[in-house]
């Protein structure tokens, strides 16, 4: 399928790589598929969730692993039955980022974690109940 995008114009994706958040993401409940566009440059660890149905939207994501090595939360079971995942091997998990103007200000949102199922596609973005992850985690360290 052809998808037109603010950002990227026309590009193709396939149909089976779409993920469906059925609940949305949060603020953006109503927009329920997202095709994720990898960086080709495989140095760069940011990568873009793009509305399928919506071209002027999509989100910059990341692994928060790479920038958070100590990030660990726990999936709750409903959340396991709803994305009905049977193996930890099927799940990736991102975060949002928002990237200013200075880019050394960029943030990742540790507490708003994207959970995907990458066997079925389907996706949740839950909300940690802790104060232990920002919703705003400056990346670059000089900035915590």
């Amino acid at each position: 399928m052809i998808l037109n995008t603010k950002h990227f114009g026309e590009i193709e994706i396939e149909q089976e790589k779409i993920i469906t958040f059925e609940e949305g993401l949060l603020g953006f409940e109503d927009i329920k598929e997202y095709a994720m566009i990898l960086n080709p440059d495989k140095e760069v660890a940011f990568h873009w969730l793009q509305a399928v149905n919506e071209p002027s939207l999509a989100f910059v994501i990341t692994n928060p692993f790479l920038f958070k090595k100590d990030y660990d939360f726990y999936i709750p079971e409903k959340i396991v039955a709803a994305l009905e995942i049977e193996k930890e091997e099927d799940v990736v998990i991102f975060s949002i980022a928002v990237v200013p103007q200075d880019i050394k200000k960029m943030t990742i949102n540790l507490r708003g974690p994207l959970i995907v199922n990458t066997k079925n596609k389907k996706g949740k973005q839950i909300v940690l109940d802790t104060d232990k992850y920002p919703l705003k985690y400056f990346i670059f360290e000089e900035d915590r």
